[in-house]
């Protein structure tokens, strides 16, 4: 075998995402890519803020000497220290530049602060619906990935999760606004949930951290908040990145912030510059760094996409479809109208819509829309999901 059995597993039940992506392309090329609507991929199509380009531009005319070279595996303290700043104001901490690593984006801080915590065979909790990458980052570094469902309406059960933490749980983590769901949790449920996990901590005698996965943090709507994790809880440590605030995702830039109160606060951040090396980063993208550093606290028209949750949540209404309407991030996730959400999604494909089975997040029976398209898109799918839902509910 030419390669390894586990990825070639891996391979097999790899992401729905991607694999519906892919059949998009492919009836595009039949069809024309103005008959699809395609709500596979949450890939960010509102422009980046001026100041963006304009920076950039601004950076690579200077062409400062070693302005391309290896810096420390934290990256640029300057950097470091201008997202520290900002963070001190949004999360109410003060923080500085050793509290902060600069990564390829949320993905590459996930993995080195999994590959901090975990030890072979230890569990991360972490609530269903969630991202499907996490289980395989979770493997990436010896552990299993424990889910618990949320309630109804998508929002954390405690009790399930405090009955899923044991003597082999490291860390709990958590993704608000949530990836497939939208929806963002309370400061009081995150509340309750840290003194769930001090208990339990004292408990088994080790330190359970709390990881938060941000990347949606500036996209929500309605004027709600998303509550600082750093209050709540100070074993906290949260990933972020620039990925969808500044539509900038093929550029990889993100960061880790640790609480300065977390247990072990100065081995963990060791273990995180180590990983960041030892895991092939090495170090974030130097130019990206320099851009984020000028510019912290910018971020797109977060009015585009609540206009765009606006008209699609209009039209699946009209059509019949139950879902809770999101808070945040860009997706939409409703009830599939029959059990088996694959074959549902499967008649959206003869309607020319592309959506992804909730099955492919941990939600079976739902299926998930990204709403980060053209209007024309939304707009010209309405027909197609009254067409199928009339013909699973035969």
């Amino acid at each position: 075998m030419a390669i390894s059995r586990k990825i070639e597993e891996f391979m097999e039940k790899s992401s729905w995402i991607r694999k519906m992506f892919e059949e998009g392309s492919r009836l595009k090329a039949i069809h024309g890519a103005d008959k699809v609507s395609d709500f596979s991929l949450g890939n960010p199509n509102v422009p980046p803020p001026e100041i963006v380009d304009k920076t950039l531009q601004q950076l690579v005319s200077e062409n400062t000497q070693g302005i391309h070279a290896y810096m420390p595996n934290s990256g640029y303290e300057d950097t470091r220290s201008a997202v520290a700043s900002y963070l001190s104001e949004v999360l109410g901490v003060e923080l500085n530049a050793g509290h902060v690593v600069m990564t390829c984006g949320a993905a590459g801080g996930l993995n080195i602060i999994l590959k901090a915590l975990l030890d072979s065979g230890a569990e991360l909790v972490c609530p269903a619906p969630y991202f499907v990458e996490y289980g395989f980052y979770c493997d990436n570094h010896g552990g299993q990935l424990v889910t618990v469902p949320t309630r109804e309406n998508f929002q954390l059960d405690l009790s399930r999760i405090e009955e899923a933490l044991n003597p082999k749980t490291r860390a709990v983590l958590i993704n608000s606004p949530n990836n497939p769901t939208g929806q963002v949790y309370p400061e009081r449920d995150l509340l309750d949930l840290g003194k769930i996990l001090d208990e339990k901590s004292r408990e088994i005698g080790r330190r359970i951290y709390l990881i938060s996965d941000e990347p949606y943090r500036d996209i929500i709507y309605d004027d709600v908040e998303v509550p600082s994790l750093f209050k709540v809880y100070p074993h906290s440590i949260i990933t972020n990145s620039y990925s969808k605030n500044l539509s900038i995702p093929g550029e990889r830039i993100g960061y880790v912030v640790v609480h300065p109160e977390a247990e072990e606060v100065e081995k963990l951040l060791g273990a995180l510059n180590l990983a960041n090396r030892i895991l092939g980063f090495v170090n974030a993208p130097a130019l990206m760094q320099r851009l984020v550093k000028q510019i912290q606290g910018v971020c797109v028209d977060k009015g585009i996409y609540e206009a765009k949750r606006n008209l699609l949540c209009d039209g699946l209404k009209e059509a019949g479809y139950e879902f809770s309407v999101p808070a945040g991030a860009f997706y939409v996730f409703p009830k599939s109208p029959i059990p088996d959400d694959v074959e549902f999604v499967k008649l959206l494909q003869d309607e020319l819509i592309l959506a992804v089975p909730g099955s492919g997040f941990g939600g079976p029976g739902y299926f998930r829309l990204a709403y980060c398209v053209d209007d024309d898109t939304i707009k010209r799918s309405f027909d197609g999901f009254k067409r199928a839902l009339e013909k699973a509910l035969k």
